[in-house]
């Protein structure tokens, strides 16, 4: 399958389509988005604590670092702490089944006071590492190169260096090291062969923080300019001597979850004090989305999807020296598990943290459509509200089609119609033909009449998505899902 959106045009065994993402739907008619927080509560507590008294992570955990599936597991190497050494970070490695409950693994590789009863991860030279992006090819031909690390170092000056590794605990440093410019680096992801970077850094940030992406095609060549993907303020970047806190800033750019046809970015909304005092910024997770892992846009501007706010942040940071306002850091890492969405992060400044924490959704259920629900609009005679999808060519494959929604009752309902690029009702697959969802849920089957799939369809497609009922303002849909059958 493939869409027309904006994106590269490469084929995909399934697509998404997210109500935040205009460029996959950017028909819409009578209906209003709604972003959704973390679900996870008040008094949010680490699931990765930090590390007993005298330990390698026992000051603090920065967490800088990545979460990935790994065969049944979740593997997150994050960024320790420890006694006796002034900012000298060591990455760490965590695994989990759920997300929720981390055990940290004695790997037996790197000796810490005399010790290798440890999480450590073998980085080959002692060497600081301020953040590091990892990705996993699974079916790269260089079996020493399946894990490779993108890194922020002092010995590099902050510059990228890159690293490969077998199993993902024994690295070997790219002697090409450093491979790209300055870079605070927070995710990454990869698009068709290459892989993009996204922090803050870059000629672009200069004066101020904001999002900006570096690719490479082979992880060895990097490019030295960066794309300029989201910037917050529409002031011109302010010098760094009228204050580099000040403002509305992006920072370490953002962490990337790859659902194929768009891309899912949490943001560090980073918002200063007038004062130019550091202690005195805020920092909420924003959101921010791109179809083609360079430019970005906010569904709904400054909307905190973590709130800052929300978090207890316990006696770590009671104690911290660093009486800071809330703010956290967002690090590489989303999963769907079960009926869950999971999300990773840490309280910032790293040595006020006392962990990485755990945000929560009810599974792809980040944003809504919802129609309106009264004034104008009704009283016209127009809640006739729809949504419309960019063209989707199938490639000649049966499709299942699945929607995400919640609030179907006797009273309001959604039926699905596929239309053809020139937005005329596929005979078949038109509306009054459409059976289901009969109730809500995270994945309700779509069908017509006697078809169970798409099939026998050329050309390309568009899905549109009715809302009706008595009360068609409490249906919320969340996703519309296509899966090759």
């Amino acid at each position: 399958m493939r869409i027309n959106n904006g994106g590269p045009a490469f084929s995909l065994d399934s697509i998404v389509l997210f109500p935040f993402d205009v460029h996959s739907i950017p028909f819409q008619h009578g209906v209003e988005l709604n972003l959704v927080s973390k679900q996870s509560g008040h008094g949010n507590k680490p699931v990765l604590p930090l590390g007993e008294k005298g330990a390698h992570d026992s000051l603090w955990i920065a967490y800088y670092g990545t979460v990935l599936r790994i065969d049944d597991e979740l593997w997150m190497w994050y960024l320790g702490q420890g006694p006796y050494e002034h900012w000298h970070q060591r990455v760490c490695i965590a695994k989990s089944n759920d997300g929720h409950i981390w055990e940290k693994p004695d790997l037996g590789l790197v000796d810490f006071q005399g010790s290798k009863n440890n999480n450590l991860v073998d980085m080959g030279e002692d060497i600081h590492v301020q953040a590091c992006v990892i990705f996993h090819d699974s079916d790269d031909p260089d079996t020493d190169k399946r894990f490779k690390m993108a890194f922020a170092s002092r010995k590099h000056a902050g510059r990228v260096g890159v690293a490969y590794s077998a199993d993902g605990l024994v690295w070997q440093e790219s002697p090409n090291n450093p491979v790209a410019g300055w870079l605070e680096m927070a995710g990454g992801t990869k698009v068709d062969g290459c892989y993009y970077l996204t922090g803050q850094g870059g000629k672009h940030a200069l004066g101020g923080r904001q999002l900006v992406t570096c690719a490479s095609y082979d992880f060895e060549h990097w490019t030295e300019s960066t794309c300029l993907g989201l910037r917050r303020s529409n002031i011109s970047p302010k010098s760094a001597v009228a204050g580099k806190n000040s403002g509305e800033q992006v920072h370490l750019g953002a962490a990337l979850w790859n659902r194929g046809n768009v891309i899912l970015g949490f943001y560090g909304k980073w918002d200063g004090h007038p004062s130019n005092d550091r202690r005195m910024v805020t920092m909420d997770l924003g959101f921010a989305v791109s179809n083609d892992a360079l430019h970005y846009h906010e569904p709904i501007p400054d909307f905190p999807i973590v709130s800052a706010a929300e978090d207890s942040w316990g006696l770590k940071r009671k104690e911290s020296l660093t009486l800071n306002f809330p703010a956290l850091i967002q690090g590489q890492g989303f999963e769907n598990i079960g009926e869950e969405t999971l999300f990773w992060y840490a309280p910032w400044p790293e040595e006020a943290s006392d962990g990485v924490r755990v945000a929560s959704w009810a599974r792809d259920r980040l944003g809504y459509f919802s129609p309106y629900a009264s004034g104008i609009w009704v009283r016209a005679g127009r809640a006739d509200s729809h949504v419309v999808s960019a063209p989707i060519d199938l490639e000649g494959s049966a499709t299942r089609l699945a929607v995400n929604v919640d609030g179907i009752n006797e009273h309001s309902a959604v039926s699905v119609e596929i239309q053809d690029q020139s937005f005329r009702p596929i005979p078949g697959y038109e509306r009054g033909s459409c059976c289901g969802p009969s109730e809500s849920g995270l994945n309700q089957p779509i069908t017509w009449g006697n078809h169970r799939v798409i099939e026998d369809v050329t050309g390309q497609i568009r899905i549109r998505v009715d809302f009706s009922g008595i009360r068609p303002e409490d249906v919320r849909l969340y996703a519309v899902y296509l899966d090759s059958a």
